[in-house]
């Protein structure tokens, strides 16, 4: 069993998990697997996570949260807002496919740890779409876009991109076409928020 100096956070725990969850995959990862690669017992483990579904949950929670940062800052900065919603929605595509062509076994696993997490991933949806909003209000504030409602216009430009950032669809994101497909989606979308 490895021992370390290093005080057992949840940070630890939680990279601990996913490299257990890449080893074996979700249906064979115990808790003790997780607590056998830091050398520690599985109760430590169920000190900072209380069940073996919390675990699952936060380590969902970390992956959906990695790529909302970059496309939070994204959405928040001061420049046109036409622009940040073209990289917002552009940003958002490259994260999906580089974790799902990056690490196949691990995009493989978060597909079925997001099954299992119905909250974590509504709540992780429901930000992106508040992004959302906030770039298409800049740009009604700034004349950019015309629509008379930014949430509902946020959730339907969400779902016009949907192929492009659902996971469900990722097999057809590396095909031929697909980067010019978005492009023509992201343009029409773009022309029907325009003023």
């Amino acid at each position: 069993m490895p021992t370390t100096s290093e005080p057992l956070t949840a940070e630890r725990i939680l990279e601990a998990t996913e490299d257990v969850l890449r080893r074996y995959g979700p249906a064979k990862a115990t808790v003790v697997d997780v607590a056998r690669a830091l050398g520690v017992s599985h109760g430590s483990v169920y000190r900072h996570f209380r069940t073996k579904a919390a675990l699952r949950e936060a380590v969902t929670k970390r992956w959906l949260d990695r790529g909302s940062v970059s496309l939070a800052d994204i959405a928040a900065a001061d420049r046109d807002p036409e622009a940040r919603l073209r990289d917002w929605l552009a940003a958002l595509l490259d994260f999906k496919r580089r974790k799902a062509g990056g690490d196949p076994e691990l995009f493989a696993t978060y597909m079925v740890l997001a099954e299992e997490n119905g909250l974590v991933v509504g709540t992780h949806m429901s930000d992106l779409t508040v992004q959302l909003e906030r770039i298409l209000r800049d740009g009604v504030a700034a004349g950019v876009f015309a629509v008379s409602d930014p949430a509902a216009s946020a959730r339907a430009v969400f779902q016009a991109t949907a192929r492009f950032h659902d996971p469900r669809y990722a097999r057809e994101w590396e095909h031929p076409g697909t980067q010019a497909d978005f492009e023509a989606v992201v343009h029409l979308v773009v022309r029907g928020l325009r003023a």
